[in-house]
């Protein structure tokens, strides 16, 4: 079974995965459906990995929106032409900074 540092290292990875594309900016992401359909994806990944985190982590670290990041996976994965590729970029550039910059915290009181 994996433990709550392994589905945080997969958020972190999913993280760093969406930054590589997202650095060439809003319009590469507008223009080309592939980048959309990776971003979305790890979008994904990390909703799963929120999901699968333990009830004690998610009360220990209460600032982070767990329900919103859950509930996102869950549209994208049951109603995925409800996205909107806006609010996929708002979330990729202005969500994901602190969200990793909280993950990283918590992987270094963990390790």
């Amino acid at each position: 079974m994996r433990e709550d540092k392994d589905r945080l290292n997969d958020i972190l990875s999913a993280i760093e995965n969406i930054e590589r594309y997202s650095v060439k900016g809003r319009e590469v992401f507008e223009s080309d459906e592939l980048v959309q359909i990776w971003m979305v994806h790890y979008l994904q990944i990390i909703g799963e990995a929120a999901r699968s985190t333990s009830i004690a982590l998610k009360e220990s670290y209460s600032s982070i929106p767990w329900e919103s990041i859950i509930g996102f996976r869950s549209l994208v994965v049951h109603e995925y032409f409800r996205i909107d590729l806006g609010v996929v970029w708002g979330i990729v550039t202005c969500d994901l900074p602190e969200l990793k910059a909280e993950i990283e915290g918590m992987l270094k009181t963990l390790s």
